[in-house]
């Protein structure tokens, strides 16, 4: 970590830094560069796993300009290519999802026919000829990775780096909760008018708290102090052993959880006593997902870009399987109070974006309390290949909301 830039005794920028130039906000050419550079190396989060249940099951995914296609192979293992025919490039799975029950994928153009590993079985109707060898012509591999339950994809395919290291330290924070047993509730989905990073950006800084989710800073009191955790504060220490959720950050007196009353309808089971304490914690998969964990309820939030100028959200709430069957379960309570916290950051994301196209806007200016940001545009930078500020990974943004 470069301590020129980074203060030491706090979490903050130790001058004004230039943010990211306007221009990787909209240029179409530097979109292409990031699909191929970020989005195409990534590992970028797909669904989660069971929802594709039993042998057969398959799901097309669109990103970074690609299509691809995910199955679950005769054993029920998950394998993934992409959805392009070796004879001459048609898609093979023209549907969103479904069931390949005869076990083999068959092109619907000219019916070359695979196996659920990739292998090429048959040609169709086409008479052999020289030159051509079937065991050179399988389906082009992507890289899969389930973890916890969660299903993510990399392009890069053999190339890929494991997802174990490539996530290293960003979830570590959420390791307590039942992942694997959870089971999706409610789903939200939401097309927006901005560019990827600027999402990003804004679920990195509070400076726009107290103006923009007056709901949130009143179940989480130190938000509206435009600062996300304690030691964002430059005097943090002199009240480091205060308890007040106003210094101190969580939920305010009396909170449990991330809902319209701030009440919880139970617990999640294996969570230690700081782990309920803590109102919620966080885990970031660079560059399309991050879990929202709360002492009863997960929220997994996906984002996927679209063009330059358009992006898709979605949310997952994941509940435990007993919770969601109780009669007196009441869901909505949950779901409404996290949608509206994203529809409130959404129309900011979009505000964002209109303004970044006037004339003489080159880039603009991080303020002392926008490190998170800095790190996350430097990691930005990096995955670019562009020269770094600071060399510290922005895998810290997770753990210093916790704090």
């Amino acid at each position: 970590m470069n301590d020129e830039v980074l203060e030491s005794g706090f979490n903050g920028l130790t001058s004004a830094q230039p943010s990211l130039p306007a221009a990787w906000y909209y240029d179409p050419d530097h979109h292409t560069r990031e699909m191929r550079e970020i989005w195409g190396k990534a590992w970028v989060y797909l669904a989660r796993a069971a929802s594709m249940d039993g042998p057969g099951a398959f799901r097309v995914f669109q990103f970074a300009g690609q299509e691809i296609l995910v199955l679950r192979d005769r054993e029920g293992a998950l394998k993934g290519f992409f959805n392009t025919c070796r004879h001459r490039g048609s898609a093979l799975c023209v549907d969103a999802e479904g069931r390949l029950d005869k076990g083999r994928i068959t092109c619907p153009y000219h019916q070359w026919t695979y196996g659920l590993d990739g292998r090429l079985l048959a040609t169709g109707a086409m008479r052999p000829v020289a030159g051509f060898e079937r065991t050179e012509h399988g389906l082009l591999p992507v890289a899969l990775a389930e973890w916890r339950g969660f299903l993510f994809a990399n392009l890069a395919g053999p190339q890929a780096p494991a997802f174990d290291q490539a996530a290293a330290g960003e979830l570590d924070g959420i390791a307590n909760w039942p992942l694997e047993r959870l089971v999706a509730g409610h789903t939200y989905r939401r097309e927006l008018a901005c560019n990827w990073k600027i999402f990003w950006e804004n679920f990195n800084e509070c400076l726009h708290c107290p103006n923009l989710h007056p709901e949130l800073c009143e179940l989480v009191p130190i938000f509206t102090r435009a600062i996300m955790a304690r030691r964002d504060d430059p005097g943090w220490a002199a009240e480091a052993g205060n308890p007040d959720p106003m210094l101190a950050g969580g939920l305010r007196d009396g909170g449990e959880t991330w809902s319209m009353d701030g009440r919880a309808q139970g617990a999640l089971p294996g969570l230690s006593e700081p782990d309920q304490a803590a109102g919620h914690r966080y885990g970031v998969v660079m560059p399309s997902l991050f879990i929202a964990c709360h002492r009863d309820y997960v929220r997994a939030v996906r984002l996927v870009p679209l063009g330059p100028e358009r992006m898709e959200l979605s949310a997952e709430w994941l509940f435990d399987p007993e919770m969601l069957a109780r009669p007196d379960f009441d869901k909505a309570k949950i779901t409404d109070f996290a949608t509206l916290v994203m529809e409130q950051d959404g129309a900011a994301c979009e505000m964002n974006q209109r303004g970044l196209k006037a004339q003489g806007y080159e880039h603009g200016v991080l303020m002392q309390e926008e490190y998170e940001v800095f790190l996350f545009q430097d990691w930005v930078r990096g995955a670019l290949g562009e020269t770094m500020i600071a060399h510290s990974k922005a895998a810290s943004r997770a753990s210093r909301r916790a704090e």
